[in-house]
């Protein structure tokens, strides 16, 4: 039977829980249905709006970054990209204002990213070369999964993070293991082909042993010596050969979690668990399982 309809002023969610406005009148109120809510026209042109200003602003960040634009247009650039952050600036402290608990949302997820959207800018007053970093307030577009309502693909981004957390021990095993691949093959190279061929130490050997494992070498580094060069094959043929082991490590836990799920009671003739959810018998001795209701 469906539940009672949800009623206008009454909060629909656990964020809404937390932080709805202790009334739901006046301005504190209909701010926050504006900022938080996307029903109405007015709502979701805000979004869309806040939207338009973070792309503009990252656009701006990236312009400025090209020496030829940034000598030319700095000054304009430079301007927009404070206004942008006074903009963003105000949209979060109108934020703190209309929630209950304003340190609650600071602390949670948006309102962390909120905040780094103004950092970089306010930073760049100490430290010029900070301004780039203004780039990371492009995480605020995922905002847009709210205004689009496309809330529910969050279960299958949660499927995927459960069947990466599943699979943290092998993984790192298997970083574990590639470490140790490094630090010997490194400490070999820089044994046979030494500072002379580029191999200053053993760090910048190690450094060389990683990009060979994971690609096939930037070429900044190589060895010249015919013994160097056998080597760096065999790195090369045993990192094409691990390479494909985190995926299948990640693939199973994920086959996994995409099988049907499994009863928790044991057939109560053999005591065998994990049967289908859908089976009617025991898969060993054929005894019929008990309703899982």
């Amino acid at each position: 039977m469906a539940g009672p309809a949800h009623r206008e002023g009454e909060p629909r969610s656990l964020f809404e829980r937390e932080h709805w406005p202790a009334s739901t009148e006046g301005r504190r109120y209909r701010w926050y249905r504006v900022v938080f809510h996307h029903d109405s026209p007015a709502e979701r042109n805000f979004d869309l709006l806040l939207i338009v200003a973070i792309l503009a602003s990252v656009l701006v960040v990236v312009l400025d970054s090209v020496p030829g634009i940034k000598a030319r247009w700095h000054l304009p650039l430079y301007v927009a990209e404070w206004v942008f952050t006074v903009l963003f600036a105000s949209e979060y402290a109108v934020r703190l204002w209309v929630v209950r608990n304003p340190w609650r949302y600071a602390r949670s997820f948006y309102g962390v990213i909120d905040l780094l959207a103004i950092l970089p800018t306010l930073l760049s007053l100490l430290f010029p070369a900070s301004t780039s970093l203004a780039v990371i307030r492009a995480l605020r577009l995922l905002r847009i999964f709210r205004v689009l309502k496309l809330v529910e693909y969050s279960s299958e981004a949660g499927m995927l993070m459960q069947a990466l957390w599943r699979s943290r021990r092998k993984i790192l095993v298997f970083l574990a293991t590639v470490l140790t691949v490094v630090v010997v093959f490194g400490a070999l190279m820089y044994l046979v082909e030494g500072p002379a061929n580029g191999f200053t130490s053993i760090p910048t050997a190690m450094y060389w042993a990683v990009v060979t494992m994971a690609t096939v070498g930037f070429g900044d580094i190589a060895p010249h010596t015919a013994l160097g060069r056998f080597i760096a094959s065999v790195l090369i043929l045993i990192g094409y050969s691990i390479i494909a082991a985190p995926t299948g490590i990640y693939t199973a836990e994920l086959a996994r979690s995409l099988q049907p799920r499994r009863l928790r009671a044991r057939c109560p003739q053999c005591g065998l668990p994990e049967h289908e959810a859908d089976a009617w018998y025991c898969r060993k001795c054929g005894h019929a399982l008990p309703s899982s209701e």
